[in-house]
């Protein structure tokens, strides 16, 4: 990232936010230059942005959130949505975190079934009524007792809270969140 991209970010505090019952915590507001990261990211093939991402998450980040005994859960991407890109970049933000950090992996959330296409431009309601009983535990992978969610972007919190519902289910009894970018105002 240029220096004027990295002076034109918003940075968070490091106080978490609560979205469906769960502290979430992100370095940077989604706008401008964040929101074109996450979306090279996401949508433009750019992998390799999750390392950078990942620093930025690991260098200011809340140190209850990022060090074990809690484990990173990458937040799942739906198979189509992966074979269509090729990585989810959540597991390349968790994995870019983990050897920051030291934590641990572990990829113990599926998506399935159909979420009816993309979520962007979606409002709240839509976007969890497309997320129900969509995310699940992985059948025979055990669900962490403390976990930290990764994903690039936390919007409606949608997302959050389907991952957490399917955390619970399996056993998790400590869940947190953090991400690149939180929706301003969350």
């Amino acid at each position: 990232m240029c220096l004027a991209c990295r002076a034109e970010l918003r940075w968070l505090d490091d106080r978490p936010v609560e979205l469906a019952g769960i502290d979430v915590w992100a370095p940077v507001a989604y706008d401008g230059p964040a929101r074109a990261l996450v979306g090279g990211l996401k949508f433009r093939g750019a992998a390799g942005l999750a390392d950078p991402m990942a620093a930025q998450i690991a260098a200011v980040g809340p140190p209850r959130l990022l060090r074990p005994p809690r484990l990173l859960v990458p937040v799942p991407l739906h198979p189509g949505r992966s074979r269509v890109r090729g990585y989810n970049q959540a597991e390349r933000l968790a994995a870019s975190l983990a050897r920051r950090t030291g934590m641990r992996v572990a990829d113990c959330l599926r998506r399935r079934g159909s979420t009816g296409g993309r979520q962007v431009g979606r409002g709240r309601a839509e976007r969890l009524a497309a997320l129900e009983g969509a995310i699940q535990s992985r059948p025979g992978v055990l669900v962490p007792e403390r976990v930290v969610l990764v994903d690039d972007v936390v919007t409606t919190g949608g997302t959050v809270a389907a991952c957490a519902e399917a955390l619970h289910a399996g056993g998790a009894i400590d869940i947190a969140a953090v991400a690149y970018a939180l929706t301003p105002g969350r």
